[in-house]
């Protein structure tokens, strides 16, 4: 009997941990721990704390740390009942959450503090599309694609070669709202930015030569 009883506790304890609920810690946008499990938001992606936007005017903006900062406001501290859909390769519970009832994947994507993570799921698609015809929160800027901007970290270990024969430097880059930027070497992100011709995205000699052709110089 003793052991039927234990067995029905670590099953119940089981369940728990695959289904959070407990008051909430924001990580950040759309990573929380929730009754002290880490939790991934399912079918959103936020921008991450380091990254950056380019507001309408050109100014740079820390976009990522702005929405972290608008989540933790919203819901730090409150509870959040979850279930799970399953687990990441880092371990984390990916889940779908609700506070008082309201779901909170849909919540964020509507007021424009994360993007819809159309690759896992279409199921934010139209709120995310309402938040983009208003510009409300990162929708009144130029926002990378969170997960654009994960592969780009990845990746900047590693410099894109020059092509063969040639010694032009300057990388002309569109990015994922089509405009044209050139990264010349030593900014900031120079190193991450790769170029991909099958995209229209092309090296420049001379920035003279890119800026006659449209491009516009990065900020960093």
């Amino acid at each position: 009997m003793l052991r039927i009883c234990a067995l029905f506790v670590l099953l119940m304890a089981g369940t728990a941990a695959a289904d959070p609920a407990g008051k909430i810690r924001v990580v950040d946008a759309d990573t929380w721990d929730v009754g002290g499990a880490r939790v991934r938001l399912f079918g959103v992606d936020a921008p991450e704390q380091d990254q950056h936007c380019t507001r309408q005017d050109g100014r740079d903006w820390a976009c990522g740390a702005w929405a972290t900062e608008q989540v933790r406001t919203l819901y730090q501290g409150r509870r959040a009942a979850c279930r799970e859909v399953n687990v990441d390769r880092y371990g984390r519970i990916v889940a779908r959450c609700e506070v008082e009832g309201a779901d909170v994947g849909r919540e964020l994507v509507t007021r424009g503090l994360a993007l819809a993570y159309r690759r896992y799921s279409m199921d934010y698609d139209l709120d995310e599309k309402s938040a983009h015809v208003a510009r409300r929160g990162l929708h009144a800027a130029q926002v990378q694609a969170p997960s654009d901007f994960r592969a780009t970290k990845r990746s900047a270990a590693t410099p894109q070669p020059l092509p063969e024969g040639s010694d032009c430097r300057i990388k002309g880059n569109i990015s994922s709202k089509g405009v044209r930027i050139y990264h010349v070497p030593g900014q900031e992100n120079y190193n991450a930015t790769r170029i991909s011709p099958s995209k229209g995205e092309r090296w420049f000699c001379s920035e003279e030569a890119a800026r006659a052709a449209g491009w516009r110089r990065a900020k960093r």
